[in-house]
């Protein structure tokens, strides 16, 4: 049986971690970093997240507001909304919470939070820093992933990798994670041949293709780590992820669960990328001072 690998513990960790630097953050600059979310519209599941991620960053002592506005708003405003945070020298961190009301064109208002507060790493700016080696905010879950299997004991260097997903959110950065730390790492998706055979030559499995328990114990290599990105609802409406856990814990040598996985380890990098914004913008002004 397959070793759990136990996201919430980790990212109980990771929320310590962050707790110490904001306090030592504080004492060096005289205040906390701030995190500024922006909520449009009345999407339940969103506002959940947002609740979540603002009790997070509260507990750990950072700053910040939830802009909440109605479904009614107009792109216009939101644009505004996120160039005043752009400007504000308290603000360290924005964050879009996405989906935006019908008509609002996502692309352009991302592209408008400016890349050194864009701490969902999000911003061309910083996908472009991810795939060049070079500094830059990057994506929460990918982190995350990354974070889980480090705790775990997992040797990336040299490991083959297969991300099944391409999404700029979850495959593709997390493909470009591995790669920086010496994986050979192939992506592939829903479309890909014979899927189940490139599976099976993975060292390490990341599951981020967003279909329920799509990956069985033939899609394994035994002794696998296996990181399971989904969050799907399976037929009976239960939260399951991407891979089948019940066959698949018989196969692979470490596994997360869904939920209790992956999913703990994105608001807790989130608030990693926000001290990680805030030092990075007081080092800034330091050079221009």
């Amino acid at each position: 049986m397959a070793t759990l690998i136990d996201g919430k513990a980790v990212a109980k960790l990771v929320r310590s971690e962050v707790a110490q630097g904001v306090a030592a953050f504080k004492a060096q600059y005289g205040r906390a970093p701030g995190l500024h979310v922006v909520l449009a519209g009345d999407d339940s599941a969103s506002a959940i997240y947002v609740r979540n991620k603002e009790k997070a960053a509260l507990e750990t002592g950072f700053e910040g507001k939830v802009h909440r506005l109605p479904a009614s708003v107009s792109e216009e405003q939101i644009l505004g909304l996120v160039r005043e945070l752009n400007e504000d020298h308290a603000v360290d961190g924005i964050l879009v919470q996405l989906p935006l009301p019908n008509g609002m064109r996502s692309d352009k208002v991302l592209e408008t939070v400016s890349a050194a507060k864009d701490v969902d790493g999000f911003h061309a700016v910083n996908v472009g820093a991810l795939w060049s080696g070079q500094r830059g905010l990057v994506p929460c879950t990918p982190r995350g992933c990354l974070r889980l299997l480090d705790e775990t004991g997992v040797k990336l260097e040299g490991a083959r990798a297969v991300v099944v997903g391409r999404s700029n959110i979850v495959g593709k950065p997390v493909a470009a994670l591995l790669l920086a730390r010496h994986a050979t790492v192939t992506i592939a998706h829903s479309k890909t041949h014979d899927l189940a055979a490139i599976c099976r030559e993975a060292d390490i499995l990341v599951a981020a293709v967003g279909r329920a328990r799509m990956l069985g114990a033939a899609f394994i290599k035994p002794g696998a780590a296996v990181i399971d990105v989904g969050q799907n609802l399976d037929a009976a409406g239960k939260l399951c992820g991407d891979v089948d856990f019940d066959a698949a814990e018989k196969v692979a040598g470490s596994i997360t669960p869904v939920p209790g996985g992956v999913g703990p380890m994105t608001i807790a990098m989130l608030l990693e990328n926000t001290l990680t914004a805030a030092h990075a913008r007081e080092a800034q002004a330091g050079l221009l001072g």
